[in-house]
C-alpha cells in the first residue's frame, strides 16, 4: 500500500485526504494541532515549518501534498515560505513525490490574455513577488535532484464549506439567505472560478499520474463566465432574487479603516477588474477532462449552503 502525506486540512487539504482514502491508500493528514477527524485517515499535529517533524511524519511517504497556507493574510510573505521549506525538506528526506497547490499570484496582471503555464512571472506585489520566488526554488530543487515536484494551480475557489474566498458565503450564504452578494471589481467580466472537488482531485492525479513532475499545471476549470452571469445562477438556483454589490478600490480602502484585511486585497483587484480566464488545456491533453460542469458544481455549493442555513435555523 502507498503512502500519502497530506499537509494542511483546510478546505482542499481535507478534500484530497478524502479522495486519496477512497483510493485505499495509506493516508496521514497534517495539521498544526492534530485535531479533527477525517474517516479512514490519521492526523497528526506538529509545526510544519519545522524540519525535523516535516522529516519524521513524511518517513516512508511516496507522496506529499503541500496544501498549507500562512494563518495571518497580513503576514504571507513571512509565513508562507517556512511552511514550504519545511514540507521539502520532508519530502526530500522520504524520496516522495511533492505535490503543491498554489494560487495565480506571480503572473500579475496579464492585460486580458488567457492565463497559461508559459506565461512569465511579473509579480505586482509582495505577495505575488513571494509567490514567484517559492515556485522558482521547488522548480530548482527539482532540477536539481532533490526532489521530483508536481504543482498545481487554482483561481479563486467556491465549493461547499468554502466561506473566505471571492465566490464563497459573501455570495452563496447571501443567495440563499435572500441578500445582496458582495464581489470585488466589475463582475461583468470573465473570470475562472475553481471547484474545490476538482482543485483536490487535479492535485491527487499530479501525485499519482506519470509525467506530471517537473511541471507547472492549471488545475482543472469548467467554462468560464462573467461574474454575475455565475451570480445570476447561484441566485436561481437558491430561489431569490440576485443582487449585487461591487466593490472597487476606493470601497475596499475605505473598508480596510475598520478591517484591515479587506486592503490586502488591493493587490490581487486586477484579477476582477480585468478579463481573468485560465486555460487548463495542459492538463486535459494529458489527464482528461475532470472538471465538473460549472452548473452542477454551483448547484451542489448552494445545497450545502441550504443546508447549513437550516441546520443553524434548528439549532437555535
Amino acid at each position: 500500500m502507498t503512502r500519502h502525506v497530506v499537509f494542511g486540512t483546510g478546505q482542499i487539504g481535507r478534500l484530497v485526504a478524502e479522495q486519496l482514502v477512497g483510493r485505499g491508500v495509506d493516508v496521514v493528514a497534517v495539521n498544526r494541532s492534530g485535531a479533527g477527524i477525517i474517516p479512514g485517515a490519521r492526523i497528526v499535529g506538529g509545526d510544519a515549518t519545522d524540519p525535523e517533524f516535516t522529516r519524521r511524519v513524511s518517513a516512508d511517504a511516496d507522496v506529499v501534498y503541500f496544501c498549507l497556507n500562512a494563518t495571518d493574510y497580513r503576514r504571507w510573505a513571512e509565513q508562507f515560505p517556512p511552511l514550504q521549506n519545511g514540507v521539502l525538506a520532508g519530502a526530500e528526506a522520504a524520496g516522495a513525490r511533492l505535490v503543491v497547490l498554489e494560487n495565480l499570484y506571480s503572473y500579475g496582471p496579464t492585460r486580458g490574455a488567457d492565463l497559461v503555464e508559459t506565461m512569465q512571472p511579473h509579480p505586482s506585489s509582495k505577495k505575488s513577488a513571494t509567490r514567484a520566488e517559492m515556485t522558482a526554488e521547488l522548480l530548482a530543487a527539482h532540477r536539481a535532484g532533490r526532489v521530483e515536484v508536481a504543482i498545481g494551480r487554482a483561481s479563486d475557489y467556491f465549493g461547499p464549506a468554502v466561506v473566505q474566498s471571492a465566490l464563497g458565503a459573501n455570495v452563496f450564504a447571501a443567495a440563499v439567505a435572500g441578500k445582496t452578494a458582495q464581489v470585488m471589481g466589475d463582475p461583468d467580466q470573465l473570470h475562472s472560478y475553481s471547484y474545490t472537488p476538482d482543485v483536490a482531485a487535479g492535485l491527487v492525479t499530479l501525485g499519482t499520474a506519470p509525467g506530471a513532475t517537473g511541471e507547472i499545471w492549471h488545475l482543472p476549470v469548467d467554462e468560464t463566465r462573467t461574474s454575475r452571469q455565475v451570480i445570476e445562477t447561484v441566485y436561481g438556483l437558491a430561489g431569490t432574487r440576485p443582487r449585487v454589490l461591487a466593490a472597487g478600490a476606493t470601497t475596499l480602502r475605505l473598508l480596510g479603516l475598520f478591517q484591515p484585511a479587506m486592503r490586502e486585497y488591493l493587490h490581487t483587484l486586477y484579477q476582477f477588474t480585468d478579463r481573468w480566464v485560465v486555460d487548463d488545456g495542459k492538463f486535459r491533453s494529458a489527464f482528461g477532462d475532470h472538471a465538473t460542469p460549472l452548473d452542477d458544481a454551483l448547484a451542489a455549493t448552494v445545497h450545502s449552503y441550504r443546508d447549513a442555513a437550516a441546520d443553524v435555523a434548528v439549532s437555535r
